[in-house]
């Protein structure tokens, strides 16, 4: 089953629900959530209460690449995705990408958000692997994780995920993977309409 399950989120293009972080943020610092045993509100269709994957670092960071405040961008070569907060700085968040073969770049805009998405993976992943599952229900065990917003009209998505030990590495299907900490802390950020820039 362990297998089935890692299996399941490194194919899929790739919980908690994170505090809103501190104003006191500084420029270089780390910014660490608590580890908290469980992901925080009330029970729910999803599942109910749910173990925290991982903790969550992020960080403010100097950021000069001309881009409007809120934007989103995502640099596939340094694993980093920058939310921009103008005045030169910008929050700086660990990434996971897509692997040999299925990386791109361009700019896209979100088109929807969902907590605890469904998952259904896509046709051209289902001929790859016919014996993946045809649905699987948002929750802890789902590839998608805690968070999922959607790029343009494609099948991207920046999203969670249900192994963080694969963000900073090149393992998605073109998905950019987030730890459901700091996936969470940006879907708070981010609205429908948001721009979002992959280099």
């Amino acid at each position: 089953m362990r297998r089935l399950h890692l299996t399941l989120a490194a194919l899929a293009c790739a919980a908690a629900f994170a505090p809103k972080p501190s104003a006191a943020y500084e420029i270089g610092t780390l910014v660490r959530e608590e580890t908290n045993p469980y992901f925080g509100g009330s029970s729910s269709s999803r599942g109910g209460y749910r173990p925290q994957a991982s903790a969550s670092y992020r960080q403010i960071v100097p950021f000069q690449g001309g881009q409007a405040p809120g934007t989103v961008v995502i640099s596939t070569a340094q694993r980093r995705l920058y939310y921009v907060l103008g005045n030169g700085q910008a929050i700086s968040y660990g990434v996971g990408v897509g692997r040999p073969g299925f990386q791109w770049a361009g700019t896209k805009t979100v088109t929807m958000k969902r907590e605890w998405p469904d998952w259904r993976p896509p046709a051209q992943m289902l001929r790859r692997r016919p014996d993946l599952p045809r649905y699987m229900a948002g929750g802890i065990g789902n590839p998608l994780g805690a968070r999922a917003m959607y790029l343009g009209g494609s099948l991207f998505r920046i999203h969670g995920s249900n192994e963080p030990e694969t963000i900073g590495y090149a393992v998605s299907s073109g998905c950019i993977r987030m730890t459901n900490a700091d996936v969470t802390d940006l879907y708070s950020r981010v609205r429908v309409g948001t721009r979002v820039v992959v280099r």
